[in-house]
């Protein structure tokens, strides 16, 4: 039986990372995967796979939109070739998935394939092509988590599907419902929107992307629908019927009014749960909450003292780079080191175009906190860049302490928002005033002199282009 010091049991971002970060350490690093490529649900079914459909249909709609007005005119019709571009999604997967193997073999990390779980706290079973055990002195559950479902809906996997079928569909939808108006069915949406589809979005929550900033969901609220997508907030979605090739959609609105939607496709996206079947924690004496997430203390570690657990299994955003986080937290514990994780400082994203990003606090969170805030705001369409590339939707917003002027939370709506948010990252970091961003030099023409612009609005109200 082969021992280690360190398993890891899921191979997404937290696991991969937690792996590496342990070789580096100078551990005896296992990790298990029960399906036949590395890399988790973001690399797989996530994040990478849904950002290649986004920039490819960003291009598609570039060149039948925008193309023209830069004066570059293409004869005949521009067509959606729908399985190339299923078929480019999956060769940027495969090039990420195999980088994986490459770190793997790179770090000196054994890879077990098969379903991995406990016989006991230090000996996992594998259950592949063949059964295998290995002893862990310490294990590392890095599990993940699974599209969730409404208890009434029937995924058939056909046309009332999830985000992973979604990601690789045969044909563009004629319409396509969206339920839920959360990152991954804002970003889905978008795609089959610009490819010709008809959309629309039938959220719970009285906004779209509910736990961003409220001034966030309306902006993005009134580009989407610029965009012609259909918005409808407050409907509360009480049945989901397939009748051949149709989806029928019945939901309450707000004034508790039946309202019926038909559509070809109907995407179910209303967040994620924690995955930990075929785990067996009993048996290692790991407790799940009542939410089946796996229960850990403020260093990670689980109800066993040598079993610790990272991204989405356990509380906290389902984000590939909160995962990531943790994994190399829990890997410099094991190596009696003092790490730190600042969760307030956890970048949210929403790959839209334009993008949506933010850090920190909410105004509704301050305001609830009983904190006393100020708040400076910049347009995008008063940057010269923006004009430049015609991307003139959003704003930046900095909320900053009334008194110490630190900088509390950034919001904002726009081209590159996801590339631009690290900013404010590293000033919060650092525990940065507005003041000191808006004295910082940035670079003319660039998207992210609105971070300062924002920055001056929100000292003294003096930003100085508007």
């Amino acid at each position: 039986m082969n021992s280690y010091d360190v398993a890891v049991i899921g191979s997404g971002p937290g696991g991969y990372v937690a792996a590496i970060r342990c070789a580096q350490l100078g551990m005896k690093t296992a990790i298990i995967e029960k399906y036949s490529t590395l890399g988790g649900t973001c690399l797989n079914v996530g994040c990478i796979p849904s950002k290649a459909l986004l920039d490819s249909s960003h291009h598609y709609e570039d060149a039948v939109k925008h193309f023209e007005e830069h004066g570059i005119e293409i004869p005949g019709d521009i067509k959606v070739n729908l399985e190339k571009m299923i078929a480019r999604k999956q060769s940027v997967v495969d090039q990420t998935t195999g980088g994986i193997d490459f770190l793997m073999k790179k770090n000196n990390i054994d890879v077990y394939q098969g379903l991995g779980s406990f016989k006991d706290a230090t000996h996992i079973t594998i259950s592949g092509e063949e059964t295998t055990e290995i002893e862990a002195k310490n294990t590392i559950i890095a599990t993940g988590s699974k599209p969730s479902n409404l208890p009434f809906i029937e995924l058939d996997k056909e046309r009332i599907i999830t985000s992973t079928e979604a990601l690789k569909l045969k044909e563009i939808p004629k319409h396509m419902i969206v339920i839920g108006g959360g990152v991954i069915g804002l970003e889905l949406g978008q795609v089959y929107k610009r490819l010709g589809a008809e959309v629309s979005v039938v959220e719970y929550a009285d906004r779209i992307v509910p736990t961003m900033d409220k001034g966030v969901s309306k902006e993005l609220n009134k580009v989407l629908k610029k965009q012609k997508m259909k918005m409808n907030v407050s409907h509360q979605v009480k049945s989901v019927e397939r009748v051949g090739d149709e989806v029928i959609v019945k939901a309450d609105n707000k004034k508790g009014e039946e309202v019926e939607f038909k559509g070809d496709y109907c995407l179910v996206s209303v967040g994620r749960k924690p995955y930990t079947d075929g785990l067996n924690t009993e048996a290692a004496g790991v407790k799940l909450d009542e939410r089946g997430r796996v229960e850990v203390n403020a260093h990670l570690q689980t109800s066993a003292s040598n079993i610790y657990a990272i991204g989405d299994v356990i509380k906290g955003a389902m984000l590939a780079h909160k995962a990531e986080e943790e994994g190399v937290f829990v890997a410099e514990t094991l190596a009696g080191q003092k790490p730190h994780i600042d969760y307030n400082l956890i970048p949210g994203v929403v790959y839209t175009w334009p993008e949506v990003a933010a850090v920190g606090k909410t105004e509704e969170q301050l305001k609830e906190a009983g904190i006393e805030y100020k708040t400076g705001s910049f347009p995008m369409r008063a940057l010269g860049r923006s004009r430049a590339s015609m991307d003139l939707d959003g704003f930046v917003k900095i909320l900053a302490d009334k008194t110490t002027d630190e900088i509390l939370g950034v919001h904002m709506v726009g081209a590159r928002a996801a590339d631009m948010i690290a900013e404010a990252v590293v000033a919060m970091e650092y525990r940065a005033s507005a003041e000191d961003v808006s004295r910082m030099s940035h670079a003319h023409p660039t998207f992210t002199e609105a971070i300062k612009e924002a920055a001056l609005a929100a000292t003294e109200d003096r930003a100085l282009h508007i």
